[in-house]
């Protein structure tokens, strides 16, 4: 069991912010990269593309940003009644979050990298290539970034699960932790 936590014990309001516009980039990100990889080769995928990669790099920085503050901030407490499998799990999912947060987004940069196209950010600023053109690395970069972002679907599905279940079904109000318009 944990330690009991407050009634009213509740995420910071920056790592609220940080948490839903992360959860909606994130989700944009996926479906958008879903979309976009059958589309015919035309100027108009080329700029879905970028896209993609401007999300994906603002993902990057915000998920260090995000990371920083959960570091100087300890979260809220779980409920006193959670089951150390429950803690043990929100854990190791939460960590595991974090690691595709940055892998995901590395990969997608690496791929494009290796592929010999450079991210310029925002159409302004040219990001460094990181790993050399290289088709066959381009290859695995690329399975490697896809399968990594179906991981996540399915860790941030889990995620949800947990927390709904929480909410309905153990009904401990753990969404009022993240929810930006409770008081």
């Amino acid at each position: 069991m944990t330690p009991s936590a407050p009634a009213d014990a509740r995420y910071t309001q920056t790592a609220i912010a940080l948490h839903w516009l992360l959860a909606l980039l994130i989700v944009g990100a996926w479906g958008f990269g879903f979309y976009m990889v059958d589309l015919p080769f035309s100027p108009a995928r080329l700029k879905q593309y970028n896209w993609h990669k401007w999300a994906g790099i603002t993902i990057l920085t915000l998920s260090a940003m995000r990371l920083l503050w959960r570091l100087a901030h300890r979260p809220p407490a779980l409920h006193g009644d959670t089951p150390d499998w429950q803690v043990k799990a929100s854990h190791l999912t939460h960590g595991l979050l974090y690691v595709l947060f940055f892998a995901l987004p590395l990969a997608g940069w690496a791929y494009s990298s290796a592929a010999g196209f450079q991210v310029v950010y925002f159409g302004v600023l040219p990001l460094p290539d990181w790993v050399p053109r290289d088709k066959d690395l381009a290859d695995l970069l690329k399975l490697v970034h896809r399968t990594l972002a179906y991981t996540l679907a399915a860790v941030v599905a889990l995620h949800v699960a947990a927390a709904l279940k929480h909410q309905w079904i153990a009904g401990d109000d753990l969404l009022r932790r993240m929810n930006p318009f409770a008081r």
